[in-house]
This record gives structure tokens, sequence and C-alpha cells, in this order.
């Protein structure tokens, strides 16, 4: 790799600007990460720079078609199931056979791709791990390209860690371990450290590319003697069903291209937005050949709500986040349908993230974390999932416990169909019917959370434990839709009797700020990004045009 004025290293592939368009010329500029070279050969980096030459242009249009999209739900107030695709949702069919690692799904652990997460993730004890490039990694370059070196070498068995105080990770046997299904970023991200023919390749195209060129064979020669081999893939902030098929053409273009059997790789879709919980049946169709399930992506899917629905009236107004559970009607109505449509169609139905973090240090936080995890963990298995999500090793067993007691030594539970009374839209758009109100205490804690969230993730950290609470990118996206919603719908507050107006918000954003230089002391306040974030989360909760996702702005702060 050859410098680029003194400061990045560079790689140029292909021919100069001027040559035929036919030919791709690709530039890879970024901070120098360790061994990046191993990743990033010219190989794996025209094989990425294929995916977005076949596929920029249809991402584009999806990306316009969302704009569209949510123009009309403006100006309809409502959302339907589509009439245009009833045929699918009445057929019978079934999406293909889940290969072996993914037959039994019980407990997930997820996490960003760091060395200890990987070893930590692996060893656990849980089903599957969901190696994290998305909600809960922050895109800086080192994160990206390290995060791919870090799977590489757990498939080789060098995965090896050791912290400061000298305490040492190794992985244990491959039987052991967890199955690995990654998660790339969704469609709306650009790379701009690659970029193709002048334009930044999407973070999906890098993400999917570079793990599945480098791993893909690697994995199917081993699937012999290990049984948790396979590029298994989660596909994050899907809004449609082409955005779907769009993915399934990416699957058979790669796995064409390195002679990979169709089929192959198998994709676990994240029903994380309103607009896809109409289109479910429709979205397993598309990938069909190459679909594992469905998973109920619990914190995006309220954002999802809050931003498609912002002014469409008080119907809409999301309450104080923690007020609203999985019992709330309309979120209950959102995972009843997705079980039914995966039950029904032969796929898993995987439950969402238990966000509580169990302490080592404090019985009383420890033994709170625990009791709500298995209330969340026992709710899931009883309505019929197959598996669900935790954020802590610690947290492995009591899920397991959990689906245990209802799978026993069953793989799922695909075989019930669940309740037969259908979903309505009317039941997955009562949001009045969740109750609770709009307090400052909530509007406070979202100022906290946002705030708090945005500078570790502007420091590079992703996934943030925060009050208790393993915060990730959805979490801070709820947190500042909900101020732009309750200011622009002239919420008046149920504890004060205070409206929520942006100087409000900007009173309790500067009483923060100066907690946090108290809490901190001002060395460790002024080595932090609190200013930037500040002006990001400003930026993003109160400007007068709501910000389709803050990471957006964010982006070109990071390295």
């Amino acid at each position: 790799m050859a410098a680029d004025q003194g400061t990045s290293p560079s790689l140029r592939l292909g021919a100069p600007a001027s040559a035929s368009p036919a030919v791709p010329v690709v530039t890879v500029a970024g901070p120098h990460v360790d061994r990046a070279e191993e990743v990033l050969t010219p190989e794996a980096v025209a094989f990425v720079a294929g995916l977005h030459r076949a596929f920029e242009d249809r991402r584009q249009e999806l990306l316009a078609r969302r704009k569209t999209r949510r123009a009309e739900i403006a100006a309809a107030g409502t959302l339907d199931f589509l009439p245009g695709t009833a045929d699918i949702r009445a057929g019978d069919w079934k999406v293909a056979e889940a290969p072996r690692a993914l037959q039994d799904r019980r407990v997930e652990i997820t996490g960003p791709t760091d060395r200890k997460m990987v070893v930590n993730a692996l060893n656990s004890g849980a089903r599957i791990w969901l190696a994290d490039f998305e909600d809960a990694t922050s895109p800086t370059w080192e994160n990206v390209i390290s995060g791919q070196v870090n799977l590489i070498d757990a498939y080789e068995g060098r995965i090896d860690f050791t912290t400061a105080a000298g305490k040492a990770y190794a992985l244990k046997p491959a039987a052991e371990l967890a199955t690995v299904v990654v998660r790339p970023r969704g469609w709306h991200l650009d790379e701009n450290h690659l970029l193709v023919d002048g334009v930044p390749v999407a973070g999906a195209f890098l993400d999917f590319g570079l793990y599945f060129f480098h791993n893909a064979a690697r994995l199917l020669a081993r699937g012999a003697e290990d049984p948790n081999s396979g590029p298994y893939f989660y596909l994050p902030k899907t809004e449609s069903h082409l955005e779907a098929r769009l993915w399934n053409d990416v699957f058979t273009h790669a796995q064409a291209e390195l002679g990979i059997p169709y089929g192959t790789i198998r994709a676990t879709v994240l029903i994380e937005t309103i607009t896809a919980a109409f289109e479910m049946d429709e979205i397993l169709y598309e990938l069909r050949d190459h679909a594992a399930g469905l998973n109920a992506g619990r914190w995006d899917y309220l954002f999802s709500i809050v931003k498609n629905f912002r002014d469409a009236g008080a119907h809409y107004i999301l309450p104080d986040r923690n007020s609203v559970t999985m019992a709330s009607p309309f979120m209950a109505a959102y995972t009843r349908l997705l079980v039914q449509t995966c039950h029904k169609r032969g796929a898993h139905a995987i439950g969402g993230m238990a966000a509580f973090i169990p302490s080592r240090k404090d019985p009383e936080v420890n033994a709170a974390a625990l009791e709500k995890v298995k209330a969340d963990k026992d709710r899931e298995a009883g309505n019929g999932f197959d598996g669900s999500w935790v954020a802590h090793p610690d947290l492995v067993p009591v899920a397991r416990a959990s689906f245990d007691a209802v799978l026993g030594e069953r793989p799922n539970q695909k075989d019930d169909p669940g309740p037969s009374e259908p979903v309505t839209a009317a039941q997955l758009l009562d949001i009045a019917g969740a109750g609770g109100t709009c307090t400052r205490a909530g509007l406070r804690n979202a100022v906290q959370v946002g705030i708090r969230y945005i500078e570790a993730w502007l420091r590079g950290l992703g996934a943030v434990g925060i009050f208790h609470m393993m915060e990730d990118a959805a979490t801070a996206e709820i947190s500042r839709s909900q101020i732009w919603q309750w200011i622009h719908n002239g919420v008046v507050l149920a504890d004060t009797g205070e409206k929520a107006t942006a100087e409000l918000v900007r009173t309790l954003l500067a009483a923060e700020l100066a907690e946090l230089r108290a809490e901190l002391g001002e060395e460790a306040y002024g080595a932090g990004r609190w200013s930037e974030a500040a002006r990001l989360f400003e930026q993003v909760s109160l400007a007068e045009e709501f910000e389709d996702f803050l990471t957006l702005p964010a982006l070109p702060l990071l390295g």
C-alpha cells in the first residue's frame, strides 16, 4: 500500500479515471489499521467493487423510494397490507429448510466484533452470536477492518486475548462455540473510506462482501466436522420486500462469483420498521431460498413508528420509552404476527433484545436485571418464539432456562402455528392503546441516554452500558426522535404541566453536561467529545426537518 499524502494508507485499483467506465477505479483510503492488508486484498476489494457496480443503482432507487413511501404515509396518516401482494400472503409456500447450525436458536448473544467480545460471545454458551457491524458498532475504519480480521482469526483458532490486567481469554473447543451470524450495516449507510469510480460503496456491500469473500469457502470446508459452519447473516433496517429482493439478488450474485452453491447463504431479517411489519410474508418470499427467519427488533421498531408517524397526530405519540413494554397492545400484535408468519412459512421467529445488564459488583442491580430478563424470555418462549437475544454472557443461562422449559429437547417450536386470529392493521397501529404518559422525567432520560450514547459513539464505541441498560444506536434514535415528536406535537408533560419545547430540551441538555463535568472531573470531561455530541444531539432532536438517521450527519465526525 502506498501512502496518500503521508497520512492515510491508500490502495488504488483498476484503470485511471479517463479509462473506459467498464473498468472500475477503486480507491481505499483511511487511517492505518493493523493487518488491514490481510482483509483488503486486491481480490477482495475487487469483489466488493463488483457488488457496488452491479447493485448500487438499485440501492439508490430503493433509498429514494423510502422517501416517497414516507410522504405517502404522511399524506394518508395510516398504513395497510399491500393489495398487490395478497396472493403471496394467501399462498401455500415455505422457505428452505434451515441448515443444522440454525435449527436450534434458543439463545442468541449480540455484540460488536472487537477481540474481547469475539472470544466471550463464542464461548458464552449461546447457540448463536450476532457479530454486529451495525447498531452495536461505531463504524470507524478501525472497527470495520479489525472486526473482519478478528472473525478470520476466530475461524483460524488464533483469537486469544489478554487484558492489561493480565487476564487471558482463549476459545473453547469448536463444538462448544456459538454459530456466527454476521449483521452488516443497513442500506442507508455509506462507507466513505472505499470509493468505486469516485462514489462511496454501501457499508452493507463492504461488510457483507469482505466477510463472504474471506470466509464462505473456509466455513464450507469445515462443514463436515463443524456443524456450526456456514455463511449466515442478519439483515437490518429493511423497509420493504423490494429491499429484501435486492439482498437476495446480492446473495445469488455473490455465490455465483465465488462458486458457492446456490442457497448456501442463510439470512434472518430484522423486522424493525413499521413498513416491514406489513410485509413479513413478502420479505420471506423474496428470500425464500436463503431465508432463515425473522427477528423482532423492538427498539428500532419503536423508532420507526415515531419516524413514520411523527406528524400524524396524538394517536401516534409514543409515551415515555421505558413505559412501552412488549405487553403493550401494538407491540403484542407485532410479535404475534411475526410468530404466525414465520411458523406458517417454516422459518424461525426470534425474539428481541433483553437490554438489562447484570452486575457482578452490585447484587441488588444484578437480581433486578435477572428478574426482568427472565420475565421477558418467559413471555417470548410462551408466545411461540423459537429463541431470543441477550446482550451479556451472564444472561445466557437465564434465557436458556426460559426456552428449555418450553422446548425441552425440541430444537424449536415451528410446528406451533400460534393463535389463529389474524392480526389487523388497526392493531399494529394502535399506539394510543399503549397508555402511558409523556413526562419531564422521560424527557430528561431521553436527553441523558442520547447525549451519553452519541459521545461514546464518536469515540468508537457502539454498545454502551448506560443506567444498567445496554444501549446501541437504536435506543439513541428513540431518544432523539421522541423529543422531536413531542416538541412538534405540542406535548404537555404529565408530571409537571410544562410544554415540551426546544428551550426546555436545551435547559435539560445544559444541566446534563454540567452534571457530567462534575461527575467525571475536568480532565476526563475534557478528554471526551461532549461538545460535539451536544451539537449533534441538538441537530437531530431540535431541527425543523427530521433527520432520517442520526448516524448520517455523525459519520463525517468519525475516523
